[in-house]
C-alpha cells in the first residue's frame, strides 16, 4: 500500500472519529433540551392542574355563600364571571408566549380579586361564616392558594433551568436550529412590589 493511501485512510478515520463525536455531542444536547423542555410542560400541567381545582371550588363556594345569606347578586356574579373568564384561557406549553402567558395570568388575577371581594363581603355575615360548609370550602381554597403558589415558584425555577440552557453558547445555535424557545415566567401579581402600608 503506498504511503499517500495510508495518510489518506488515517486522515478519513480522523475525521470520521470527529464527526462521531459532533454527533454524539449534539445529540446529547438535543436531549437535554427535550427533557428540560418537557419539565418545563409537567411543571405547567401541575400549575393548570391547581386553577382548575380552584375553579372547581368556586361554585361550591359561591352556593354556600348564596344559600347561607341574602347576599349581594352583583359580588357572586363577579366571581362567576371571572371564573368563566379564568377557565377559558388556556395556553399549550409548546407554545407559550409572554402575551398568552400575561393573558392567562391577568384572567387569573382577576379571579383572585373577585374572590377577594367577595371574603370581604363575607365578613358582614357572621353567621355566615360559622357555617361549617363555608369554614371547610374556605380552607380548601387557602389551601388551593398556596398550591398555587407553590407550583408558579416550581415553574419559573424549571423555565429558569431551560432557557438558561437554551440560551448559552453552543446549545443556542442547536436550539435555534430545532426550535427550542424561550419559555416565559409567571410574573409577581401587580401591585406586589410596593409593601403594604399598615395604620393604627
Amino acid at each position: 500500500m503506498k504511503k499517500g493511501c495510508l495518510i489518506w485512510i488515517i486522515l478519513a478515520g480522523f475525521l470520521l472519529l470527529i464527526a462521531l463525536g459532533i454527533v454524539l455531542w449534539g445529540t446529547r444536547i438535543y436531549n437535554n433540551m427535550v427533557t428540560m423542555s418537557e419539565a418545563v410542560t409537567s411543571q405547567w400541567g401541575n400549575i393548570e392542574t391547581q386553577y382548575q381545582r380552584r375553579a372547581d371550588l368556586i361554585p361550591n363556594f359561591v352556593e354556600t355563600v348564596k344559600g347561607a345569606a341574602a347576599f349581594e347578586q352583583s359580588t357572586l356574579t363577579q366571581v362567576i364571571e371571572a371564573r368563566a373568564r379564568a377557565t377559558s384561557v388556556n395556553i399549550d406549553p409548546a407554545n407559550m408566549t409572554a402575551e398568552n402567558m400575561q393573558q392567562f395570568q391577568q384572567a387569573q388575577e382577576g379571579l383572585s380579586s373577585a374572590l377577594s371581594r367577595l371574603m370581604v363581603v363575607v365578613e358582614q355575615y357572621p353567621e355566615l361564616r360559622a357555617t361549617q360548609n363555608f369554614r371547610d370550602l374556605q380552607i380548601e381554597l387557602e389551601g388551593t392558594e398556596n398550591r398555587i403558589s407553590v407550583e408558579r415558584r416550581r415553574f419559573n425555577e424549571v423555565t429558569l433551568a431551560y432557557n438558561s440552557f437554551v440560551k448559552q453558547f453552543p446549545q443556542r445555535i442547536l436550539a435555534a436550529m430545532f426550535g427550542f424557545h424561550e419559555k416565559p415566567y409567571f410574573e409577581a401579581d401587580a401591585g406586589t412590589e410596593k409593601a403594604p402600608q399598615v395604620k393604627f
